[in-house]
Parts: structure tokens; sequence; C-alpha cells
């Protein structure tokens, strides 16, 4: 399975924001640190708040910050709500295929997608960036440590 470099970069942000919970994000400081342009940053901010993962502010003193505690944010859920088509193989979508119903195929690459959702399901986002990600911080520049 292929994570698409959308996904990569709605969970670099997340990381980002769970860096920093006291301080607003914002998208150039974002794209900054990771290197990406900022109408890339853009889509993704605008994505993960449709999918209630984060919350953004309006105005002046705006920017963005994580819609819960890290820690009530799973990586599986994550991955979810950004991966636009998860399916390994064509019939997993429901594509036709000449040998389905047949083929035992179907049944073992959902095994597989399932056993890897269910280890991104054991994680939080906090697993991630936690409050002991001193390192973290200082190379993104962020926080208390950077």
């Amino acid at each position: 399975m292929h994570l698409t470099r959308f996904t990569d970069y709605g969970l670099r942000t997340l990381i980002y924001l769970a860096l920093q919970p006291e301080k607003l994000g914002m998208i150039a400081e974002i794209a900054q640190a990771y290197q990406i342009s900022e109408s890339h940053m853009t889509k993704v901010v605008h994505k993960l708040g449709q999918a209630g993962l984060i919350e953004t502010i309006r105005g002046r003193n705006g920017g963005m910050r994580l819609a819960r505690p890290a820690t009530e944010i799973g990586l599986g859920d994550v991955v979810r709500a950004l991966e636009p088509e998860l399916a390994l193989v064509e019939c997993q979508a429901g594509a036709f295929c000449a040998i389905g119903g047949i083929c035992r195929l179907q049944s073992i690459v959902n095994e597989a997608q399932d056993a890897l959702l269910g280890v991104l399901d054991k994680y939080k986002l906090s697993d991630v960036a936690g409050p002991e990600s001193k390192a973290l911080r200082r190379r993104l520049g962020v926080g208390a440590d950077a």
C-alpha cells in the first residue's frame, strides 16, 4: 500500500500542530518547515478541516489548531479521512474482474489492508508527536525546545 503525498502532508500538518498545541499554526510556517508549497498545504488544511481534524480561526490573529487533543486522534482515522481510495487492487473497488467470484486475491488483499489499518488504529497522533518529542520540535523549529 502506498499512501498519497496528500495524506503524508496531512499527517505532517497534524504532527506540526500537535507539537505546539498552545499556539495557532499558520499555513506558511508549516509549508516552510516541511519545504512544501503553500498551495499544496492550503488544500491539505482545507481537507483536514472538512474531516473535523483541525479547526481554523479566521481573521488577523487566526490560524489553525487540532480539533481534539492529539491523544484522541487515531492515525488510522486520519488515513481513512484523507486517502481518496484505499483499494489496493481494482476488484476491491468493485471494478469488473474476469475471475471475480472464484479468485481468492480480493479476500487476501482485504485481509492485508485490514491488518495495515489495524496497526495504524493502535496509535494516536500523540504517539508520534507527544510531549517527549524534543528532537522533532527542534528539527521543525517549533515549541519551547526549538
